[in-house]
């Protein structure tokens, strides 16, 4: 907040009066100078945070290089070009349509509580409530749940029907849901304006467990659902047929920048840094909550990753890379919600419960014939889920005053609280859930019925690389510099054909190679 000053203020500590002209010359350029210093300040800290936003980001926008790496290598090598492209798409995509629309949906006050009305294209933008450094940190977001979905339908789906998703997914469905929880005027924001809040608490979603991972993984759900698995992946007598990814190595890579960039998802969802939570100053602030943040995030995630490894050595027989990889980021979706108002251990067991989370729906994945070659409907839906009833849970008083405001606020139903902030989580479980459902379903079911979301069986089979893009992903020269592909070198035909709304039952009893 700016000083002020004026020369009234100073005659009465100089003992003076402002009618005596040479005192009231000198105080008004005393107070010009301390005025002046007072906006260096102001100024300073605007910049201060504006760098901080903008370096988390760059951050978060980093994720989507670790989803394009995990995506590529939990896909057969033949699909490989197709992933990337998807991904590539969604930050292109959602670019525009979230300048041209989500921006506006999401954060366009004044307006009611379920969607925004204003800076359509970012007009009036820089103002008072918001710079372009929120808008290009929000974006990250936004194309961070097209991606989530993204991999629930991958090796199967129409290039036109990623394009399609993608853009209504970032334009405005995303944007409804983070109107509802993260505006000032959402009618489930826990920073409502009006105080007029859920529960008379608010739903506390942090960095979005619910608006980010929730809304992408029921996206995917519906998709892969409407889409119905792979070829290959059950057999007659319905069976599971394992059709790994080509590359793990890829997938921890991804996995290891997906964390990277979680140090932008979560600690960066304070926005500003530059905050002191009392006025007597000291070495506790906002900046001392980012670290907390930070802490939260890397311990639910460690927990998560190391339950994963051993309890799936107890339930299979061996220590699998991948799914300790998906069991970390499924501890790092959990925490994203209550990361800024909970303790260190109770990150702890966060991860812990979410990585049983995530074997248990992943069994449930298997028993109802569901498949989603990167666990995202169940590791990004389900752990996200789990993430808001733990917040309920273990939401600190204390924290939660500090982060959103007030004094004596709703808090964990374990630490004390009285259980309405329990309820505004469940209660923003079920409505993101219809929300997702009632719009992505008809999406995906429409173009299942226009033959716009499935490729053809024998396009499947052979990999959209070759049929779809052109050519392989990785191909190989000899000595002579001779191009030897690694698959398929007899294949006569490079164009698609004619789609099939699904696979027949011969199909599904064959496994593709590579």
């Amino acid at each position: 907040m700016a000083f002020k000053c004026s020369a009234s203020d100073l005659a009465s500590l100089t003992n003076s009066t402002a009618a005596n002209p040479s005192d009231a010359v000198m105080a008004t350029f005393l107070c010009g100078r301390l005025d002046a210093i007072s906006n260096q300040f102001v100024d300073t800290a605007h910049a201060v945070d504006t760098t901080y936003l903008l370096f988390s980001a760059y951050l978060v926008f980093s994720m989507q290089l670790g989803f394009a790496m995990l995506c590529a290598g939990s896909v057969r090598a033949k699909n490989t070009m197709n992933i990337m492209l998807t991904n590539v798409l969604d930050a292109a995509a959602g670019g525009l349509s979230y300048y041209l629309f989500g921006f506006a949906f999401a954060f366009g006050a004044p307006s009611n509580g379920f969607i925004g009305r204003h800076f359509f294209g970012l007009k009036e933008i820089p103002s008072d409530s918001f710079d372009y450094s929120f808008f290009l940190y929000q974006w990250a977001f936004a194309i961070a749940a097209a991606g989530v979905t993204s991999g629930s339908i991958a090796e199967r789906t129409q290039f036109v029907a990623y394009l399609i998703y993608s853009t209504f997914l970032t334009g405005f469905v995303y944007p409804i849901a983070s109107h509802w929880l993260w505006s000032v005027d959402g009618w489930a924001s826990p920073s409502r304006t009006d105080g007029d809040l859920l529960f008379g608490s608010g739903a506390i979603d942090f960095a979005g467990s619910g608006v980010v991972h929730l809304v992408g993984g029921i996206a995917g759900l519906w998709g892969a659902l409407i889409e119905g698995p792979r070829i290959g992946r059950f057999d007659h007598a319905g069976r599971v047929v394992a059709l790994r990814g080509h590359s793990a190595s890829l997938v921890v890579l991804g996995s290891f920048l997906l964390w990277f960039g979680w140090y932008g998802f979560n600690p960066g969802s304070f926005i500003t840094i530059l905050k002191a939570y009392n006025t007597s100053g000291g070495y506790y602030g906002q900046w001392s909550a980012v670290g907390r943040t930070a802490v939260t995030t890397t311990l639910a995630g460690s927990t998560a990753a190391l339950t994963t490894l051993f309890g799936k050595r107890l339930l299979v027989g061996h220590w699998n890379v991948i799914d300790v990889c998906n069991g970390l980021l499924g501890g790092f979706a959990a925490i994203t919600s209550g990361c800024s108002v909970v303790e260190p251990w109770a990150a702890i067991v966060c991860g812990f419960v979410s990585a049983w989370v995530l074997i248990g729906f992943n069994k449930l994945a298997e028993l109802a014939k569901y498949d989603d070659p990167l666990e995202a409907a169940q590791l990004h839906g389900g752990c996200g889920a789990w993430g808001l009833i733990f917040t309920g849970l273990f939401a600190k008083q204390r924290y939660v005053d500090e982060v959103y405001g007030g004094t004596g606020r709703k808090h964990g139903w374990l630490m004390g609280g009285d259980g309405r902030l329990l309820a505004a989580q469940i209660v923003e479980v079920l409505v993101i859930v219809g929300w997702v459902t009632a719009t992505m379903g008809p999406l995906f079911y429409g173009l299942h019925r226009l033959r716009l979301l499935r490729v053809s069986g024998e396009d499947e089979k052979e990999g959209m690389d070759l049929t779809r893009h052109g050519g392989l992903a990785y191909v190989y020269h000899d000595g002579d510099d001779q191009l030897i592909v690694a698959a398929a070198p007899t294949v006569k035909r490079v164009g698609p054909k004619n789609q099939s709304p699904a696979p027949n039952v011969d199909d599904q009893a064959s496994t593709p190679a590579v």
